[in-house]
């Protein structure tokens, strides 16, 4: 493969803060889309995409509201085309793969909720089927009781660090210029909104367009520009398990209707999560209790794992904002400012997705993902405007 062309120093059509998976995809989609762009990372420690276990599974999304699953669905016929796009820039490890997903109940409480997720889930997606318990634990052996289980065949995951690496190696390909410091606000006129340049710890970068993908430091990175976007941090921990004697390429995503999701690698890795510690702040410790919480549900769901060794526990802090739902859009009171950012739990489903449709609104042209109209009415809630200027 060529080496990445140098795209100098000079102005930026675009600069990017915030170099998670939604600002590398942001920064990649501009470059595809012909804008020069400059991609500002100051790497936090805690930042979601390095801590999420990556289940793209919206067939199996219990949330009742049809906008949300419509999205989730887009997103993921997104991931499709982008690992595709991906593959012909000559990256082809994207973290991205289809092992299938399987939603149990396990205890007899469980019952009500499992009968209500199964009306909801097949109503959705007709291609998920009830499965016995014993093919249940076909599709992941260390399976303990199964009480009842839905198995999705569309169930997808993606490892986000290697998701990201990814997308930061063609955004390069494709002349984004990459700046590891800190945004510090904007240079602009704030009575017209216009911007000039963004403010970095390593200098000024002359910029017509800035957007905004600082994850769950948004609202710290937003004051320094003059805006209010309320997301705090959730922060979550996981755990990740190796049996690196097993062959668990063919093992299936299993999310109990009331537990910890358990994330099967190739390489005998199990990844089991992941706590909401919405107190915690920006407290990336690893904590006794988070482990208990972790394991504890993880062998009530798999007892064949209590013989794995622990080889990773991960940190993260997940972008929420102050309704819970996305943030995506044009800042009150810039005419060149936008924000991607606020997706919770759902930052690795709905991250590339909504880069994307960022990558459009900088650029002036019209969002239309997927073509629904109930897409579009869905991504019409998360515009930032809602909180006011």
């Amino acid at each position: 493969m060529s080496p990445p062309p140098s795209p100098g120093s000079g102005p930026a059509d675009c600069v990017v803060v915030g170099g998670g998976v939604v600002g590398t995809a942001l920064a990649y989609e501009l470059a595809c889309r012909g804008a020069t762009t400059v991609l500002v990372d100051r790497h936090d420690r805690g930042r979601a995409t390095d801590a999420g276990a990556g289940i793209l599974s919206p067939e199996t999304n219990l949330d009742p509201e049809s906008g949300a699953f419509a999205v989730g669905c887009a997103a993921a016929r997104h991931y499709e085309e982008l690992v595709a796009r991906l593959a012909e820039d000559g990256v082809v490890d994207t973290g991205y793969g289809q092992p299938g997903s399987l939603l149990v109940a396990e205890r007899p409480g469980d019952d009500e909720v499992m009968a209500e997720a199964v009306r909801l889930v097949r109503a959705r997606a007709p291609r998920t089927e009830e499965v016995e318990p014993e093919e249940a634990r076909r599709h992941f052996p260390l399976l303990g009781t199964v009480r009842r289980a839905l198995f999705n065949p569309d169930g997808r995951r993606v490892d986000g660090r290697v998701l990201r690496a990814a997308l930061e190696q063609a955004a390069q390909m494709h002349g984004v210029r990459i700046e590891r410091a800190s945004a510090l606000g904007i240079d602009g006129d704030r009575s017209s909104g216009v911007v000039r340049a963004v403010r970095t710890d390593d200098g000024d970068i002359p910029t017509s367009a800035v957007a905004i993908a600082g994850g769950a430091w948004t609202s710290e990175l937003a004051g320094a520009f003059g805006v209010t976007l309320p997301v705090r941090p959730l922060k979550g921990q996981i755990v990740h398990l190796g049996l690196p004697d097993a062959d668990s390429s063919g093992w299936t995503i299993v999310q109990p209707v009331l537990g910890f999701y358990l994330v099967p690698w190739p390489g005998g890795r199990v990844a089991c999560g992941g706590t909401m510690e919405p107190e915690a702040g920006f407290d990336h410790r690893v904590t006794a209790d988070g482990v208990h919480q972790l394991l504890r549900e993880c062998l009530r769901t798999a007892p064949g794992l209590a013989g794995a060794e622990v080889i990773d526990v991960r940190v993260g802090s997940r972008p929420v904002s102050a309704d819970g739902l996305p943030l995506l859009g044009r800042v009150s009171g810039w005419s060149d400012v936008v924000v991607a950012t606020g997706h919770g739990t759902e930052g690795l489903l709905l991250g590339p997705l909504s880069a994307g449709v960022a990558a459009d609104l900088v650029l002036g042209r019209t969002a239309e993902p997927a073509g629904e109209e109930s897409v579009a009415r869905e991504l019409a809630r998360w515009s930032p405007g809602r909180f006011g200027p």
